[in-house]
């Protein structure tokens, strides 16, 4: 498997753009690395994909570079760990609202000494043994660790979350966001849009990387603007949805 730059870009200061994936066909995936995303979330929390979807979703992904990142249903070390054993490039760990919550979704992600997570090295990540048992250094370094604070509480709780080592994104979820304030889908309201600004300053400060969700690019660059890096600009069914819609339109015009 091939290492991917998604991580050294972010340390790098750069902005890398992905896409939320619900559709299971690896072609998908092949796509999205030709258009240019450095990244596709392959999405386990809220479509309706399984672990054998998801590991041919990443062998795709390896055919053109573009970095896959599983986001796991909760921050639950057996689905963390099948999601990083399958050979992705990273985990999405959703509704993070404390810093033990932190703490335990890199005790998830990580082999001992920084982690506990369970050990085969008959995997794909493992390369099925062919890798031999002197990789567990190599995966913990070159790992993605994405975490998710997509609620008032966690925004609350953000200044120790932040201060947990070997995190490397925090994501902010604006639809959760908003609905944790009693204003459900109203992710341009001042109020959601004024939390996320400064919770995007404190985790630069802290030195980690902020991640966003967003739905048009005039949004991504409010947000880049701001200081995010790891930009999910949209979902795949979404995207499809949007091009049928303009076509539809286009035609009918005549």
């Amino acid at each position: 498997m091939p290492q991917h730059q998604l991580k050294q870009k972010l340390k790098q200061g750069e902005t890398v753009l992905g896409l939320f994936m619900n559709c299971s066909y690896p072609a998908f995936m092949e796509i999205c690395g030709h258009a240019g995303f450095d990244f596709a979330v392959i999405d386990m929390e809220h479509g309706p994909l399984h672990s054998l979807a998801a590991e041919d979703l990443c062998r795709a992904a390896d055919c053109t570079g573009i970095a896959p990142i599983v986001r796991v249903r909760k921050n639950d070390g057996p689905q963390i760990q099948r999601a990083l054993d399958i050979g992705s490039a990273g985990v999405q760990i959703p509704q993070i609202e404390s810093k033990i919550d932190a703490e335990n979704a890199v005790k998830s992600s990580k082999y001992s000494p920084l982690g506990a997570r369970g050990l085969s090295f008959a995997t794909r990540a493992g390369h099925y043994t062919a890798a031999g048992t002197n990789i567990t250094d190599k995966l913990n370094e070159e790992s993605l660790l994405v975490i998710h604070v997509e609620g008032k509480t966690g925004i609350d709780n953000l200044a120790e979350i932040v201060s947990v080592p070997h995190i490397d994104v925090i994501f902010l979820g604006p639809y959760d966001l908003s609905q944790s304030l009693g204003i459900p889908g109203q992710v341009r309201d001042k109020r959601v849009t004024d939390m996320m600004q400064e919770a995007v300053q404190t985790i630069r400060n802290a030195g980690k990387a902020a991640g966003t969700f967003v739905e048009n690019p005039e949004v991504a660059k409010q947000w880049i603007d701001a200081g995010v890096q790891y930009v999910g600009l949209g979902v795949d069914v979404a995207v499809f949805l949007r091009a049928c819609q303009s076509l539809v339109k286009a035609v009918k015009r005549f």
